[in-house]
């Protein structure tokens, strides 16, 4: 009996935690705290960052934020609005908020770091790749070998381009082409305006390429080389933290029993996730 209390108790624990998830802030240390976000693998969604910027930037006891990036990028638009938020930080709010990039800063990452006070990576990271993707995989053979038809009813010639049931007609492909190139000069302009440097120096290093650290440097692609502990102890120095620097970085929910199985039961109800490709605009390294 008392075994089964202690199992029933641990399942109402965690099946809370899960629901309602945990305090997603932090605690502070003292008044002189250095603020770290860390930005790992593909963006997708930019809720979490912007909030975790938004805390930290209201926090007195944070004298300062460090972007902690290892990312080849992702979705166009959660990367530009953490950028946004980002230069607000540092223009409005006139707290210091630098990058630190360990492995890898491309792309939508990269524009991000673009709007820091400054940017710091290893002689080996990998840093830039200035451009716009969309691609999607067309399965039009596949539905005809399979003897299947799809049927599309839409008003407006445009409504359905992008349908991966048929070929890209070319008056789609100027569409899409007319998009990207809209979106790359958005890129452009705004790590430009973020590096405080002319739009046609950026504009002949938007190549989609990336650089070393060590490389990025003459470019001005980032300010100095240095791992994140050169970064953390500058950055303390910057803003008057003697000694080591306190750092507080957000607390972050780990996936629990009941997450596994409420994500399992989706996958069963829907298998279709399982190859799902998010289509839209990247700014994203391969």
């Amino acid at each position: 009996m008392l075994a089964f209390v202690l199992v029933a108790s641990l399942l109402m624990y965690t099946a809370a935690r899960a629901l309602g998830g945990e305090d997603d802030g932090f605690s502070s240390l003292g008044d002189d705290n250095i603020g770290v976000i860390d930005i790992d693998g593909e963006i997708l969604s930019a809720d979490t960052t912007v909030d975790q910027l938004r805390k930290y930037d209201q926090d007195s006891s944070i004298k300062a934020i460090i972007l902690h990036i290892d990312s080849p990028g992702g979705a166009a638009a959660p990367s530009q609005e953490i950028y946004h938020e980002v230069l607000r930080i540092r223009d409005e709010k006139k707290k210091p908020i630098v990058a630190s990039i360990e492995s890898v800063g491309a792309s939508g990452a990269y524009y991000i770091a673009s709007a820091t006070s400054k940017i710091y990576a290893n002689d080996a990271s990998v840093v830039g790749s200035v451009g716009v993707i969309m691609e999607w995989t067309n399965y039009g053979d596949l539905l005809t070998w399979a003897k299947l038809k799809p049927e599309v009813i839409h008003a407006g010639t445009l409504k359905d381009a992008g349908d991966p049931s048929h070929a890209m007609t070319p008056e789609e492909r100027v569409y899409f082409q007319g998009l990207v190139d809209n979106m790359y000069g958005q890129f452009i302009a705004d790590v430009a305006n973020g590096r405080h440097l002319p739009a046609g120096d950026i504009k002949t290093l938007a190549t989609g390429q990336v650089w070393t650290g060590e490389q990025a440097v003459p470019l001005h692609l980032i300010d100095k080389e240095g791992g994140f502990r050169v970064a953390l102890l500058e950055t303390a120095k910057s803003v008057g933290i003697s000694g080591e620097p306190s750092v507080v970085k957000p607390q972050i929910r780990h996936k629990t029993f009941w997450d596994l199985v409420s994500n399992t039961d989706d996958l069963i109800h829907q298998p279709s996730k399982l190859v799902e490709r998010h289509a839209g605009f990247y700014f994203l390294w391969r």
